[in-house]
This record gives structure tokens, sequence and C-alpha cells, in this order.
């Protein structure tokens, strides 16, 4: 007997009648750019949700370095201005200056999380303008920017309900630098912390010990390839006891966002040095004999954007 014939596969959604909420999750996930160039477009249902301000609470400008520099600087100040003041998340990547940082802070005082990524044309100036603007924030990213102890220092002061503070650097073989002055800057004026990620600082023993011990609320701490830090004896074992969730100067990068390759140097640096001076002298590699690794010490806000989320739903 012959098989009945198999029931013909279901048609493919239909994009244009999901629900509004539904549609507007999955605008959220595209990014600013693919919102303005492509999704805006589609249709005039989608128009009319890219115009309402609620999609712009969140901007995120993350692009792939293609659209034109001025291109992206009109799409920003475009997304700023359909927020209409309601801005909450911003983040910026690849590009932006002063001007630009300064338009959304003026008109969006209510910031609460601002990601800066390769923003190398925002001076210290700009940023210590802007944190003056946002007394609301709470969540800051800073990473492969160049900015100064002092600017760090003038935004814990403008920003004292800023509860997470990332400062990532990228780090090189040579020349082998050691500073603290980040450090002790976080230390005198974040004390209100609970996550701190500092990727690639050149930070020592005396400046994550100033951190210990001005930063009491201090749940997640990050220090990968802070390889001046040494986490034997007694500091690491109060980096166990008071941090419950730690990330040790030679752990795992695999979940690290950015490129975490360790480059030999900054700027033209003489090969004999590299022949003579080996990384491995200056940075030796192993662990802690101190087992810091034991999934227990992880907290509920391991992961950065449920740690974003708890600050943000908590104003709410």
């Amino acid at each position: 007997m012959a098989a009945p014939d198999e029931p013909p596969p279901p048609p493919p959604p239909d994009w244009l009648e999901l629900p509004p909420e539904i549609t507007t999750t999955i605008f959220l996930k595209l990014g600013a750019v693919e919102i303005l160039t492509t999704a805006q477009l589609v249709c005039t249902a989608w128009r009319a949700l890219c115009l309402d301000p609620t999609m712009w609470q969140t901007i995120d400008m993350r692009n792939d370095g293609e659209p034109p520099y001025d291109d992206l600087a009109d799409m920003y100040r475009r997304a700023v201005d359909r927020s209409r003041g309601g801005c909450l998340d911003l983040n910026i990547e690849y590009f932006g200056d002063d001007e630009l940082l300064q338009y959304a802070a003026d008109g969006c005082n209510h910031i609460r999380r601002l990601q800066l990524v390769y923003c190398s044309n925002i001076s210290d100036e700009g940023l210590c303008e802007a944190a003056s603007k946002l007394p609301m924030l709470k969540v800051l990213e800073l990473s492969y920017c160049s900015f100064s102890k002092e600017a760090i220092e003038t935004v814990g002061q403008c920003c004292p309900l800023l509860k997470s503070f990332k400062l990532n650097s990228r780090v090189y073989r040579c020349p082998h630098i050691e500073c603290d002055d980040e450090a002790q800057a976080i230390a005198k004026n974040m004390h209100g912390l609970h996550h701190l990620q500092l990727f690639g600082n050149k930070m020592t023993n005396e400046g994550l010990k100033a951190i210990l011990d001005s930063c009491p609320h201090l749940e997640y701490l990050d220090l990968r390839q802070c390889f001046n830090v040494y986490m034997g004896g007694d500091l690491g074992r109060r980096c166990t006891e008071q941090i419950k969730d730690l990330r040790n100067p030679y752990d795992p990068t695999d979940d690290y966002e950015f490129d975490s390759a360790i480059l030999d140097d900054e700027y033209e640096c003489d090969s004999a040095i590299l022949d003579d001076e080996s990384f491995d002298d200056d940075y030796p590699s192993g662990f802690s004999d101190i087992d810091l690794s034991d999934d227990d010490n992880y907290d509920e806000f391991s992961d950065y954007d449920d740690f974003f989320a708890y600050w943000f739903d908590e104003d709410q």
C-alpha cells in the first residue's frame, strides 16, 4: 500500500505580520547602522517603527569599518535625534570625536551606559565634558582608547552612580612598562564599583591592592593579560576571598570580545632588543600556585550584559 502523501511544508513566516514589540527586539540586535541603511527601507510599517523614539533608547553604532566616516557621523546624529533625549545606552566604535560625543551628552543626559571602542579622536577634554553632563551613568567602557589618569579621575567624580567600568588595552611585548596611575585613579574615585575589567593593564600589585582597599563592593574583577600582577601569596588569597568572580592574568581569553593577540611592539622596536630581552623574562608564564578557577566563586553577574540589565531594570 502506498504511503500517504506527506503534507506540504508550512509557508515561511510573514515578517511584516510580526507583533511590533517582536520586530523592535529583532531590530535592536541589528544595530543602528543596519536599521538606518536597511530595515527602515523595507516597508512603511517598519519605517514607522524605526521612527519611534523608544527604538532609540539603545543606540549601537557598531560597524565593520565600511561606511565612510561622514556617513557614520550623519547616521549617529540621526539616531540621537530620533531618540528625542531618551537614549539610555550608547555605543560608539571605530569612529567619533569630541563634537559627536557632546552631541549625545547635550541631548541625552540620562544615558546610563556608554561604550567607547577604538575612539582615538575623542580627547580627555571631550570625555570629561561629556561625563559632567551624564550624572546617571552606571556602566562605562573605554576600550582601546587613549585617556589619561586625570580623565579617569574626572569621570569618577562626575559619575557617582558608576557601578561597572571597563578599561581595556592592547598588550605589547616591548617596551615593558609598569604603571599604576590608572589603578590609583580608579581606587580614589570609583568606590561604588561592582564590576571592573582591566584587560591588558600595566598596573602592578600595588595598584591592585589600592583597588581592593578602596572598592569594597567589587564582585567581578578581570585582570587578564595584566602581566605585571603576580597572584601568589597573600594577594592571591585576598582576591579569592574578596572577589566572587575573578579572572587572573593568565586565564584563557576565548570569551574576550576583542582580539587578544599580544603584539611585539607598539612602535618600531629594535629587533636586537627582542632577541636580548625575551618577553618570557619580563612576563613569566604559568599560573599562580593558588587555585583561582573554582566555578563556585562565579556570581550572577559574570555575564556583562546580565550585569547591565540588572542595574538598568533596577531604575525602571
